[in-house]
């Protein structure tokens, strides 16, 4: 008896130390970010996991401290926030309540967590770092040229070669830590010694820039050198507008290419130094981007290379000084979401050969861009035109495309190392098929198409014995990864790619069960009421890339239905506490304007759009006039 006692006894102590040796914490977020750096919400909001090997084990309290240094922290201490021990089961969206955070500043945290059974230990650090706080940190002055350069053209088919930026500097100590603050309007890719800093690609997010302006931060500690140079290349994206001097009624611009940039060194002996965006810098419109157009693609002519630009010691006399330039009025803000990068790269399943072109099949409809191996001679063009469908006699369909050019062009400068590759910067495609032109014994290996768009966790997947609905649930998947763009627009291939908020009302719903598209959406939400017009009319398209002011109520239902979304799959109620009155105004502005005596809502624009058919066997139906009452879906929207 005694034995079997002890037996047991020495069974349960196994038991335990087991279980608090399977229970820690994980994946500790601030803002749902891991490490980020460059955040301006002034009271961060912390998350994590707990992971056990048994079941039901349910965190009871927390304790979390914040410090300043990596070694307080490591000590024990939280000089800048100690929360002491809260009961409570929640852990996510902990808003930190410590000491006011400092601009340009790195914090460190750690969490203890309780459970109903035991306590974790102290998790691993995590850390975020916080970003320019308001337009009085910011030294670096808006610099560029606010004109078209030679060869630029403003029509219908805008051409704008890219501004190449440069300008050298030198260390005065030892470096403790660099941190870089950039706004690069419309686009920017930054180098420092030569090197491309960050992953993010068509940075920074696209945003009505008379309302907002988005920033990137990064550390850049270990590019630095005695001696340094900085390099940024300036694409147009959607603040110098794809179609320019057309429709102004319906298309506002922004203006040209600009920079602001702030690169902030501190030393170990704890003086600072600034390296910000002045006329002291260079500029040059003479490198080898020569046009960059969402719409129509992007051409570079390799014979322009502009050779170590980026570097120091570059011989930079024939540029010219850079200029003060016109002011934007949006505020600078930081981007609370990861961007856009390359987020998988695909290898063509055919090449054939049509008539004196070839016709490339990647085999997956997608959103991105195509690179090549260079082949060729000094001179030779090579043009990609992009498409998502053949047409019966093999050539591709661009009809869709409307009066998009979708086309990328290479001019070989024969001077390429071998095994040179190529792809665009500063534009994307939607595209199963390229058409090549000009390219010497194309083979498949010769290409690889790159997938571009924001980055996330892809959280769910879905398959059954049905192949069908296999098929439709995996179409589903690619289509919302092509319309995730820095925002999620309607289409990635033709002269529209606009942010219609029909298009994704329950949509984002459908969407949060594939994807982690928090942070994607709740930058939306921003889009979306900075876009309200003083009456509180909402508009269709936000940002208000198109003046669309319709003022129905099913598209711009979507800021309410994204709002309940955030919150009922990712517990996040600031959405709703920052959309409100906006929320409020424009249900108002509805009410007064459309409701009538009998309670129903008569403002309607779109009705269901896409029409059901009359069978089974249509996709659209006979009657293109045929619409279910507007009245009918206003009114049931807006209750």
């Amino acid at each position: 008896m005694n034995k079997k006692i002890s037996i047991s006894l020495l069974y349960l102590l196994i038991l335990a130390g087991t279980a608090h040796a399977a229970l820690r914490v994980t994946d500790l977020r601030t803002e749902q970010l891991k490490n980020p750096l460059g955040i301006d919400i002034r009271h961060p909001r912390l998350g994590w996991r707990i992971e056990s090997d048994e079941q039901n084990v349910m965190q009871t309290a927390y304790h979390i401290l914040v410090a300043s240094s990596p070694e307080l922290l490591a000590q024990g201490k939280g000089d800048c926030w100690d929360s002491g021990k809260v009961k409570t089961d929640a852990s996510q969206w902990i808003t930190y309540q410590g000491e006011t955070l400092k601009r340009n500043t790195p914090y460190y945290w750690k969490v203890k967590v309780y459970t109903h059974t035991n306590e974790t230990d102290w998790s691993e650090p995590a850390s975020w770092s916080m970003g320019l706080l308001n337009e009085a940190d910011w030294q670096g002055q808006w610099i560029g040229l606010d004109r078209p350069a030679p060869g630029d053209s403003e029509t219908q088919w805008s051409r704008l070669a890219a501004r190449y930026l440069r300008k050298e500097f030198a260390l005065t100590n030892e470096v403790k830590r660099a941190t870089v603050h950039i706004a690069g309007m419309g686009l920017y890719e930054l180098f420092i010694n030569g090197q491309r800093i960050g992953e993010q690609v068509l940075a920074p997010a696209p945003t009505d820039y008379r309302k907002t302006i988005l920033y990137n931060t990064y550390d850049v500690t270990p590019q630095l050198q005695k001696e340094n140079a900085i390099g940024v290349i300036l694409g147009n994206g959607r603040f110098y507008t794809m179609r320019q001097n057309y429709k102004p009624y319906k298309i506002p611009t922004f203006g040209y290419p600009k920079l602001r940039l702030n690169l902030i060194i501190e030393y170990t002996d704890g003086s600072r130094q600034t390296i910000a965006s002045d006329i002291s810098w260079k500029l040059t419109t003479e490198g080898p981007i020569r046009s960059n157009n969402e719409y129509d693609g992007e051409e570079y002519d390799a014979r322009k290379e502009l050779g170590d630009w980026n570097r120091t010691g570059y011989d930079d006399t024939n540029w010219i000084p850079a200029g003060r330039v016109s002011i934007p009025s949006g505020t600078l803000r930081a981007q609370m979401m990861p961007g856009m990068k390359v987020t998988e790269s695909l290898k063509p399943v055919s090449i054939r050969k049509q008539g004196d072109k070839h016709i490339l099949d990647i085999g997956q409809n997608m959103a991105g861009w195509l690179r090549i191996r260079i082949k060729g001679q000094a001179g030779d063009s090579i043009r990609l035109r992009f498409a998502e469908r053949l047409q019966a006699d093999g050539e591709i369909f661009t009809k869709n495309l409307r009066d998009a050019h979708c086309t990328d062009i290479y001019v070989v400068s024969g001077r390429e190392p071998q095994d040179t590759t190529w792809a665009p910067r500063f534009v994307y495609h939607g595209f199963r098929y390229v058409e090549i032109s000009g390219y010497p014994n194309a083979k498949t290996e010769d290409f690889t198409a790159e997938v571009v768009d924001d980055e996330m966790a892809h959280t769910g997947t879905f398959t059954c014995s049905d192949e069908t609905l296999n098929q439709v649930l995996h179409n589903a998947f690619w289509g919302i990864r092509s319309n995730y763009k820095g925002m999620p627009v309607d289409c990635p291939q033709r002269n529209e790619r606009q942010p219609w908020l029909g298009d994704h009302a329950m949509g984002s719903w459908g969407e949060s069960l594939f994807f982690n598209n928090h942070a994607l959406y709740n930058k939306w939400t921003r889009d979306i009421r900075e876009a309200q017009r003083e009456d509180g009319c909402i508009p269709d398209v936000a940002p208000a890339y198109w003046n669309y002011y319709s003022d129905n109520v099913t598209w711009p239902a979507t800021l309410p239905l994204v709002c309940d979304m955030l919150f009922t799959n990712y517990g996040d109620r600031r959405a709703i506490e920052e959309n409100y009155p906006a929320l409020k105004k424009w249900v108002s502005h509805i009410r007064e304007y459309y409701l009538t005596k009998e309670f129903i809502i008569t403002k309607d624009k779109y009705g269901d759009w896409c029409v059901p058919p009359e069978s089974l066997e249509m996709i659209h139906s006979n009657d293109p006039a045929r619409k279910t009452d507007g009245a009918l879906i206003a009114t049931a929207y807006y209750l």
